[in-house]
């Protein structure tokens, strides 16, 4: 049996999976034993900084620009073991899927796809063995395992296995390759046009805007809770801030230091238009994640979305939905706030690192495995799942979000090594302001004192 068919028996849609294959084996899910996070990150500011580069400067202009096709590293593996932790969507569960495929006989394959991965990455990576051979990451997650040192530099990896790798593959840091990202990700509008022709509205481009078409919806008594972003408290919450504020114009901290610099007009404005968009959305607003909300989408309930673009695909497909709501969601640009010209989003890349803490063969046998997983097979197979950096890829409608709204100019996520602990703040103070149990401006205060305190006992604060 083929890890894709597999991937389709197990119905790999959430994280709590356990299944073996005979070939090798392969484990998939979270089954397995779970890790107890490690609080924050570690390191001395200016660890990372500005030094971190992929070059997202090409999104704006073309996403599938590339001069050179990735190279296709040697299948079946004969040797090794490839344990992948990894987010749980469309496009990750094909690159995994893939990537096990590349996996010969006897050679061990366990797959931890789960939402929770953020959290268990840095205790799963820090013992000798590690207990995954690579962590999948993005623009944020990267940064507390190279504080750590728990993942390797790629260099001689890429010049053995994949010397036609593009640059714009390659995620630099100091010099060195340190991971391999493969999709591009942000957050947008998601519309429903028939909606918004019932109460003679256009499509919204601003956040003042996207409350004027809640007004009228509500008003028109269309729909009980029009909208819906992701608001679960802890990382997602702390994500919609970050996002706001860099809309509206905002710097997290003051120049060259490590020192919080959001409580303040740019943080209270911040706040009131989180309310205000959130008084359209169902109660529950804070329990929301990315299943959440695409589960609220294709069952017709919102007319108007604030989420990841690498929902699209799952959006516009024929399944979990309905003619109906399919064939009039509309994905576009993240609207500005309070008069910006930048997007209220920030741009985010998907790749894979290597672990540190592990042996050479198994090393090399992840890398040549994932190089395979993100190839030109699974990125034809797959157009819908991502937006995904290869020459490969034909972008369609569920890219124009991302698209759109890298091409107005927004900002990549911060990677500073101190900004984990911001967001960490952020995601667990904010809840009770939007819940009215106390005021923006003691919100802003408890995130302050709480990030101060984290960045105290890492070394960043004096």
């Amino acid at each position: 049996m083929t890890s894709r068919m597999l991937a389709n028996e197990c119905k790999l849609r959430r994280f709590d999976l356990a299944c073996l294959r005979p070939r090798g084996r392969v484990t998939c899910g979270s089954g397995h034993k779970q890790i107890a996070p490690l609080p924050g990150v570690r390191g001395q500011q200016g660890d990372m900084g500005t030094m971190m580069t992929l070059r997202l400067g090409a999104l704006s202009t073309a996403f599938a620009a590339l001069a050179a096709t990735t190279a296709i590293a040697s299948c079946p593996i004969e040797s090794g073991s490839i344990r992948v932790l990894s987010n749980e969507f469309g496009a990750l569960r094909a690159v995994n899927a893939a990537a096990a495929d590349c996996a010969g006989e006897g050679v061990e394959v366990v797959l931890n796809q789960t939402t929770e991965h953020r959290d268990l990455q840095v205790a799963a990576l820090t013992p000798n063995p590690a207990e995954y051979t690579s962590a999948v990451v993005a623009n944020s997650s990267i940064v507390p395992l190279m504080n750590e040192g728990l993942i390797r530099p790629l260099d001689d990896l890429i010049a053995e296995y994949a010397p036609d790798l593009p640059k714009l593959n390659q995620v630099s840091v100091g010099g060195n390759v340190m991971a391999i990202a493969f999709m591009a990700n942000a957050q947008h509008l998601y519309v429903r046009t028939d909606i918004l022709e019932q109460v003679g509205k256009e499509i919204p481009t601003t956040y003042e805007e996207v409350l004027d078409v809640l007004a009228a919806i509500e008003e028109a008594g269309i729909m009980e809770h029009p909208f819906a972003m992701n608001t679960k408290t802890g990382w997602n919450l702390g994500e919609e801030f970050i996002n706001m504020y860099l809309g509206h114009g905002g710097e997290f901290f003051k120049p060259g230091t490590a020192e919080v610099a959001i409580n303040n007009e740019t943080g209270l404005k911040t706040l009131e238009m989180l309310a205000a968009l959130n008084a359209y959305a169902n109660p529950d607003f804070l329990t929301f994640d990315s299943n959440a909300t695409q589960a609220l989408w294709e069952s017709g309930e919102l007319a108007v979305a604030y989420m990841w673009g690498s929902r699209g695909g799952g959006m516009l497909d024929d399944e979990g939905s309905t003619p109906e709501v399919v064939n009039n969601t509309k994905l576009v640009a993240a609207p500005t706030v309070d008069g910006g010209s930048l997007p209220a989003s920030t741009l985010w890349w998907d790749g894979f690192t290597i672990a540190k803490n592990i042996s050479d063969k198994d090393a090399a046998a992840t890398f040549q495995a994932m190089v395979h997983g993100i190839g030109p097979a699974t990125v034809e197979a797959n157009q819908s799942e991502a937006v995904w950096l290869s020459s490969a890829y034909q972008p369609g409608p569920q890219a124009e979000g991302v698209s759109a709204t890298a091409q107005a100019g927004a900002k990549p996520y911060p990677m500073l090594p101190y900004m984990g602990l911001l967001h960490t703040a952020l995601g667990n103070e904010l809840s009770a302001f939007l819940q009215g149990q106390e005021s923006a401006e003691q919100a802003l205060a408890d995130v302050e004192a709480a990030y101060t305190e984290a960045a105290r006992e890492q070394g960043f604060l004096q």
